[in-house]
């Protein structure tokens, strides 16, 4: 007789997993955390569909964006919408201030979410096809102690987890109004480098230039080092609002390193635009050699930032670019997988189990049918 082929049990798809009870338990006391800190400062929740018309992301995370191009799942529906498995949060959020009103309500408005997010990328430490974020907003209002307060909101929320070595790497990319500028000094430093890009950087060369300093090619990572800075081609309003935000998280003793290199992945954003990071501390390495090979170690070696836990900025043309009117916005979204990564690698606790207090062993059927009922008793006098 023929063998009969062994039926493998169906795995979970590339890019996604199961979170099991241990990953909940930190998953729950990271949103609880952020949530705390939100409220306090006058945020509101909201929860937008997983589904999204697929239009909604194409102009304003830009046609050429690395998330448009390659990474989002679409499908056609019977009635012939174009729909996507939301790729990231801050869009739908625009269109649910549109959509529901709040535009007449006292402004600005502040708005948080956590939720699960989709994009077809290289799955890796900290990166998954699905993958959940918690992000807050601030829409309604251009003032630079915003920047700052969402900056505070989402270094306190890690930072009272207790993560350690945190750092926000901070620039200002400018506005319509100077940024052109840059953008055509920077195309004449790529055009001067062409050969050595990769093949995304030299056929997104002439839509966006700004877009190649975000390229994780090493190749175009090493050209981007001696890039012009877009902080020399700062208009005057730019570079007064960009200092007011360095001026406040002086103020209150948020740590932060200028990166002149900084951009976001989203053609949405303009000013303000951060990442946060935990720098590895190279003490433990540096002391075991001789001060020679010490000074050697620091040439040689990378700048210490090693995984973004989470990025923002301000994106006061957002609006407008969805077809409304302007709305000066600001906000953040972290990374909820690579926080407990982290975490754990940390050894740092989650939420503990809560421990019984009583309970109930039964010997024979008569017992067994009575602790069916005693244990509900119980429950409801809080045992």
């Amino acid at each position: 007789m023929p063998k009969t082929q062994k039926k493998e049990i169906i795995q979970t798809p590339k890019g996604t997993h199961d979170v099991l009870h241990g990953d909940i338990r930190y998953l729950n006391k990271i949103i609880e955390k952020a949530q705390e800190i939100a409220e306090f400062y006058g945020f509101l929740p909201i929860k937008t569909p997983h589904l999204e018309h697929a239009e909604l992301f194409a102009r304003p995370l830009g046609e050429t964006s690395e998330v448009v191009e390659k990474q989002m799942y679409t499908l056609r529906t019977r009635g012939g919408d174009l729909l996507v498995l939301r790729p990231e949060g801050t869009a739908p959020i625009v269109r649910a201030y549109h959509q529901n009103g709040m535009i007449s309500w006292p402004q600005p408005v502040k708005l948080y979410y956590e939720g699960a997010f989709f994009r077809h990328e290289n799955p890796q430490k900290g990166r998954f096809r699905e993958f959940r974020q918690f992000g807050l907003e601030i829409l309604g209002d251009d003032d630079a102690v915003l920047d700052a307060q969402v900056i505070k909101i989402m270094y306190l929320t890690l930072a009272e987890l207790k993560l350690k070595n945190l750092i926000i790497r901070i620039n200002s990319i400018g506005d319509k109004n100077c940024r052109p500028s840059y953008k055509k000094e920077l195309a004449n430093y790529y055009k001067r480098k062409f050969n050595y890009l990769c093949k995304d950087c030299k056929r997104r060369f002439k839509d966006n230039p700004m877009r190649m300093l975000a390229c994780k090619e090493k190749s175009c990572i090493e050209l981007k080092a001696q890039a012009p800075q877009i902080i020399e081609q700062l208009c005057e309003a730019c570079k007064t609002h960009f200092k007011s935000v360095l001026e406040f998280l002086d103020e209150g003793q948020i740590p932060y390193l200028l990166d002149h290199q900084l951009v976001r992945g989203f053609d949405y954003y303009g000013r303000t635009v951060f990442e946060i990071f935990m720098e590895e501390d190279k003490k433990e390495t540096i002391s075991e050699k001789t001060e020679n090979q010490a000074k050697e170690l620091n040439k040689k070696e990378e700048p210490a930032a090693q995984i973004a836990l989470g990025g923002g900025g301000r994106y006061d043309e957002l609006s407008t670019i969805m077809g409304g009117r302007k709305v000066p916005a600001v906000g953040w979204s972290l990374g909820l997988e690579r926080i407990i990564h982290e975490m754990k690698k940390m050894a740092l606790p989650s939420e503990a189990s809560p421990k019984p207090s009583v309970f109930l062993i039964h010997i024979g059927p008569a017992a067994k049918r009575r602790a069916f009922n005693l244990m509900e008793d119980m429950r409801k006098s809080g045992i």
